[in-house]
């Protein structure tokens, strides 16, 4: 049963979209709201405004012990580390519980949960699915990390039929009672380490997907990669596999040039789902997705006709590996999403072509030596770009050549200079992006922008 709120005094941390929309779900179940941000009220003019029907008490400019000294239920927005406000430590030890707007929505949420994540491919697996499951007929809400917040689903009176989340290892920390009916995970490599202490922490966050889950539920897992694959070893539900590498008993997985699947359905039989050639997002990184997805459609009774046509239909993401335009025979692609070593690798593997890269930002911890060999083969000229300049010239002085630019505009002009016809110029970051932009969309849609003015 959904918890009872009206009267209670909810403080909600970050007026994000997940904020907003978990103040939303809050004002409509009768709680009393305030809500805190860090940022001044003349920097919430938008978000004050959506919410202006509510009555919402703001306490902005920081997070003051004010707006947590009555508190009966604390929400998180996950971009903010429980840990990193002093105030809601002391509301913790007074037993006030802490929770993410994720796992508010779920306590409300009548269809069954689908949850993807991984430091890799989970945008893209997320909508994947989504598109899976409407092919099949299915009423589907597609969002969480990806777009929309859970609590909209919520609010909309709309009777779904899955709710598919792309979930963070942020949104992960503060969850209680959430248990997805399926639980995919991707990849585990070093990410967020700014914020974690170690990657154990890292992963024991992510594996949080699968704490509340029984044998009524599905794991999802990658055998390629030997962390996840371990990991989830011990999960209580029931665990497919999906692979490029291996043929596993019940799972799905590459052969001949086709996905293939076995052991899922009713029928044990080996089926083939779509042909290689059929998928149309390049990279092997696509191909773990599209593995991934069809595991997920065939858990959910979707037939293998209509996975298909929803792959072959698929048309991908903004701002990743989003093709911008041609112009003198050089290829611009927008991988902005890329804020990752493991991402930009992906990126870089994808294509055949010599690559002008444009990379850098804010550096989340992790260390760009392992890439050194790969942007050698791969790389004519990096151009680097943010704070991780010094970090990126050491880790590949002396592989490719560099070139410093000191604005993103800056480096298109010189990888554009840079470029002959035939090659591709590729912005795939491998950072964070909140030293120039304010967020990986913001740097993308700026630098399709550029392309597109050149």
């Amino acid at each position: 049963m959904p918890p009872e709120l009206r009267g209670k005094r909810v403080t909600v941390v970050g007026l994000g979209r997940s904020g907003q929309a978990a103040t939303r779900l809050l004002v409509r179940q009768g709680a009393k709201v305030t809500v805190t941000d860090h940022r001044p009220a003349v920097d919430l003019d938008g978000p004050m405004a959506l919410l202006r029907d509510y009555p919402v008490r703001y306490c902005v400019g920081g997070h003051p012990e004010e707006a947590f000294q009555d508190a009966e239920l604390i929400v998180m927005s996950p971009g903010i580390a429980v840990e990193s406000v002093d105030a809601i430590e002391a509301a913790k030890t007074r037993g006030v519980p802490v929770i993410g707007e994720l796992e508010l929505a779920f306590r409300f949420a009548k269809a069954p949960v689908a949850a993807i994540t991984g430091t890799n491919g989970k945008s893209t697996t997320t909508a994947l699915i989504g598109g899976i499951l409407r092919q099949s007929g299915r009423r589907v809400f597609v969002g969480g990390n990806l777009g929309r917040p859970l609590c909209e689903a919520v609010l909309e009176p709309v009777e779904w039929d899955w709710l598919v989340a792309e979930v963070s290892s942020f949104q992960l920390e503060t969850i209680g009672t959430f248990r997805p009916r399926v639980a995919v995970l991707l990849n585990v490599t070093p990410n967020h380490l700014d914020r974690y202490r170690t990657m154990e922490d890292y992963l024991s966050a992510k594996l949080r997907l699968f704490e509340n889950q029984t044998e009524d539920d599905t794991a999802v897992v990658n055998a390629d990669d030997p962390t996840v694959l371990r990991e989830t070893g011990s999960v209580r539900a029931r665990r497919i596999i999906f692979s490029q590498r291996s043929r596993p008993e019940t799972g799905v997985y590459a052969e001949a040039g086709a996905v293939v699947a076995t052991g899922i359905s009713a029928s044990s039989e080996r089926m083939e789902i779509i042909r290689r050639e059929e998928l149309p997002l390049p990279g092997s990184h696509n191909l773990e997705n599209v593995l991934a997805a069809a595991a997920v459609g065939l858990v959910c009774g979707c037939p293998p006709d209509q996975i298909r046509k929803a792959v072959r239909e698929f048309k991908g993401l903004e701002h990743r590996l989003e093709p911008v335009r041609k112009r003198n025979g050089v290829l611009y692609v927008n991988d902005s999403k890329a804020t990752t070593v493991v991402a930009l690798a992906k990126a870089l593997e994808a294509f055949s072509e010599q690559i002008v890269l444009i990379a850098g930002g804010r550096n989340k911890g992790a260390t760009f030596d392992p890439l050194r060999d790969l942007v050698s083969r791969r790389v004519k000229t990096a151009v680097l770009i943010g704070e991780a300049r010094p970090i990126l010239r050491a880790a590949w002085n002396g592989a490719v050549h560099l070139v410093d630019a000191e604005s993103l505009e800056e480096a298109v002009r010189l990888a554009a200079q840079t470029a002959a016809s035939g090659d591709v110029v590729l912005l795939a970051p491998a950072c964070a992006s909140y030293d120039m932009f304010r967020d990986f969309e913001d740097r993308g849609r700026r630098f399709k922008e550029i392309v597109n003015g050149l």
